[in-house]
């Protein structure tokens, strides 16, 4: 199987993992197999990567963390404040870059693959900001107003077309700023 194709399976199965015991078993009941399935796929990305994959190690913990303190507490808030909490830990890290460490992380995570000008790096990491800030406030309008499905629903398939249709927004801005 194609490495790419494999990478993606094990990013997009703990949600299907999670969906499916959410759908069979409920909410509770699905958290501890989406920490298995997340951790497992850590795990198996390092094995296939020979490096530790920082952004997945971050959203094991966070899965984690918040899956576990949602079952030992038995309140679901926790479980659904964790993209909330997730995203703007994202924003806040191209924040610190950008402020205190005068970097553009983005950048540094990035330009081995997306070559571009210096102002379209800070443009980019300015857009990522914003949209992770966005994601946040959206996850809470959602969880606070809407039923536990449709947050289900919005979380499993929501986010992901949502941050893909962002990042393809994005292609016009990198096709500006490309280094020639």
């Amino acid at each position: 199987m194609n490495k790419n194709l494999t990478k993606f399976f094990l990013d997009l199965g703990p949600l299907v993992i999670f969906f499916y015991f959410y759908k069979q078993y409920g909410m509770m009941q699905a958290i501890i197999p989406l920490i298995v399935a997340t951790v497992v796929s850590v795990v198996l990305m390092y094995w296939l990567e020979k490096k530790i994959p920082m952004i997945p190690i971050l959203g094991a913990i966070l899965v984690s963390v918040f899956g576990g303190l949602t079952v030992i507490s038995d309140n679901k808030i926790f479980f659904y404040m964790k993209p909330t909490i997730i995203n703007l830990l994202l924003a806040s890290i191209l924040i610190f870059g950008k402020i205190i460490l005068k970097k553009n992380l983005l950048k540094n995570l990035l330009q081995s693959s997306i070559q571009m000008t210096d102002n379209g790096w800070k443009e980019l990491n300015d857009r990522w900001i914003y949209f992770f800030v966005f994601l946040a406030i959206l996850n809470e309008l959602i969880w606070r107003t809407q039923s536990e499905n449709f947050w289900v629903q919005f979380k499993v398939f929501g986010i992901i077309p949502i941050t893909l249709v962002f990042a393809i927004l994005q292609i016009s801005l990198i096709k500006k700023h490309r280094n020639q």
